[in-house]
């Protein structure tokens, strides 16, 4: 078998990815990281070996001609551009989500992808949690017949200190945190309810971290998760510039004519992630996301403390609950094989696309938008598995 070389762009934060790939014997292996960061390329060449490619500018990485594939995680605002360039270069890519920051930006990656045949795969690794597959696989069954309607409410206790102390306040950077932190959310909801977006109304305010203590213009904050930081209120070196709304609200109409809904939050002291789908015959709703959770079904009526079915899933410890590796590794196998993704170019296409019409609706007075449509021919190219 031939040996894959990686290379990854971004090699800090989620290019920790990246480091499931390196199994040189299983013929696999990272030789190559580019990053703007001195730090992150020295702590990248600790872990791969002083014989490992390294370089502050991406483009150097694309020019080796022995690269086979590359993970792009750098900050939103950079993908549409490197992705682009990655697939020019004939890479075939791993490319973090959200695909792009803007409508256009996506539609580019994905045209590129057609027109240069380099393998696209995007990062939503959400679609391999234990807990979203449980609920598919149940939904899927007829459990609760047809399913109508699906509520998702994410309650985020880090948003203080994951998005309002760096790069991600500011819109220029992510256009907002509905379309950066919900396109999981967006993109799970359209995969569980067989259907993209095809209207969506937007309500949303920074209501909370714009009356907090920034630090100074040019100064580095600290993004480190400390739970003793609450309330916002009462803590300081928050990013000079903060435009970003702190909670985000969506209505969705979905185009096989369902509902949805998703409320994300970034100043509440808990952490949680709940999704309740609802069908003619019955609800679900999870307990939980990754690790150990539950998926509570009820098919009969009565109390909501009494579900009428309980699944305890009790799945691996690693972070996202395993499902990392296993997104990785189902790369690697679509690389190799050509081998079926649960994981979608098109799909990550109309989760930004909702985002992006979702925070254009909360700052248009509610206004309701459309989402613009892809063509047939990229609809087909990708969900034929980008064979040619």
């Amino acid at each position: 078998m031939k040996t894959l070389n990686i290379g990854v762009i971004g090699v800090g934060g989620r290019g920790n990815l990246a480091h499931f790939t390196h199994l040189p014997e299983k013929n696999c292996q990272i030789i190559a990281g580019a990053d703007i960061d001195d730090e992150q390329l020295k702590k990248f060449t600790t872990r791969f070996g002083k014989d490992v490619f390294i370089t502050k500018n991406y483009k150097e990485l694309l020019q080796k001609k022995d690269i086979d594939a590359v993970f792009i995680t750098t900050p939103d605002f950079l993908h549409e551009e490197q992705c682009i360039a990655a697939l020019k270069a004939g890479k075939a890519v791993y490319l973090e989500k959200p695909m792009a920051i803007t409508i256009e930006g996506c539609d580019k990656i994905l045209e590129t992808a057609y027109e240069t045949k380099s393998k696209l795969f995007l990062g939503h690794n959400m679609r391999h949690f234990a807990s979203i597959k449980k609920m598919k696989e149940l939904i899927d069954s007829g459990i609760i017949g047809e399913v109508q309607v699906c509520w998702c409410r994410h309650f985020i206790d880090y948003g203080g200190d994951a998005y309002f102390r760096d790069w991600h306040s500011e819109r220029k950077n992510t256009t907002g945190l509905l379309l950066q932190k919900g396109a999981h959310d967006i993109d799970v909801i359209h995969w569980i309810m067989g259907s993209y977006t095809k209207t969506v109304v937007g309500m949303g305010m920074l209501s909370v971290y714009n009356k907090c203590k920034r630090r100074a213009p040019g100064t580095k904050g600290s993004t480190d998760w400390d739970k003793r930081r609450y309330p916002p209120l009462t803590q300081d070196g928050f990013s000079p510039v903060i435009d970003v709304e702190d909670h985000n609200m969506i209505m969705m109409q979905l185009s096989n004519g369902k509902q949805a809904s998703y409320l994300q939050c970034h100043y509440t002291p808990d952490a949680e992630r709940n999704y309740t789908f609802i069908g003619t015959e019955g609800r679900i709703e999870n307990v939980g996301d990754h690790g150990n959770c539950e998926i509570h079904v009820w098919t009969k009526r009565g109390s909501r403390q009494k579900p009428d079915i309980i699944y305890y899933l009790r799945d691996s410890t690693d972070f996202h609950g395993g499902s990392d590796i296993e997104i990785v590794n189902t790369f690697i196998d679509f690389i190799r094989y050509n081998t079926k993704t649960n994981t979608s170019p098109v799909a990550a296409r109309y989760a930004v696309a909702t985002g992006y019409m979702g925070h254009k609706s909360m700052r248009n007075a509610s206004k309701a938008f459309d989402i613009p449509q892809i063509s047939e021919k990229l609809i087909e190219y990708f969900e034929n598995g980008q064979k040619t």
